[in-house]
């Protein structure tokens, strides 16, 4: 165990300057490129490998100044727009409480009733047929709950 911990303490040096480039000139002025630094030498760095990156860096949006022809909207008349807005949604959020209701009284008379094609021979219910004609109802069930709660969170979400 403790050969093998020696040998990797070397060799994380050596993986390390691997992939490091090197300019290196001796005394007599000649140059050598190199991934080794040598001792002595009169060396620089030229690279080092670093995370490359495919994607190109986004440029910085300049923020252009609003136009002076721009429309602008009088505090009034954008609470009147918001106070509508509020209406439309609270009007929505009611017709889809009652589609919700009329969903949930549609799939508890469909789940009190079983259909003759859903019958087998001998007079045993076919569950998958009766399951899959149950999932319409609850589909429009969870639909309409989804829609609730969406128009819930617009209205928490409007000043």
């Amino acid at each position: 165990m403790k050969p093998i911990l020696f040998a990797a303490l070397f060799a994380l040096p050596l993986a390390a300057t691997a992939n490091t480039l090197y300019k290196c000139s001796d005394e007599s002025g000649q140059v050598l490129y190199t991934n080794q630094k040598g001792a002595g030498k009169n060396c620089t760095i030229l690279s080092r490998d670093q995370p490359i990156s495919s994607v190109p860096a986004l440029k910085p949006r300049a923020s252009a100044p609003t136009p002076a022809d721009f429309p602008r909207v009088s505090p009034e008349q954008q609470k009147s727009r918001d106070g509508d807005r509020r209406a439309i949604l609270e009007q929505e959020l009611g017709n889809e409480q009652k589609q919700l209701e009329e969903s949930k009284r549609a799939l508890a008379e469909q789940e009190g009733r079983i259909e003759p094609t859903e019958r087998i021979v001998g007079g045993a219910i076919n569950q998958a047929k009766v399951e899959q004609r149950l999932n319409t109802y609850r589909d429009r069930v969870a639909l309409h709950e989804r829609n609730i709660e969406a128009l819930r969170k617009e209205l928490g979400n409007l000043k």
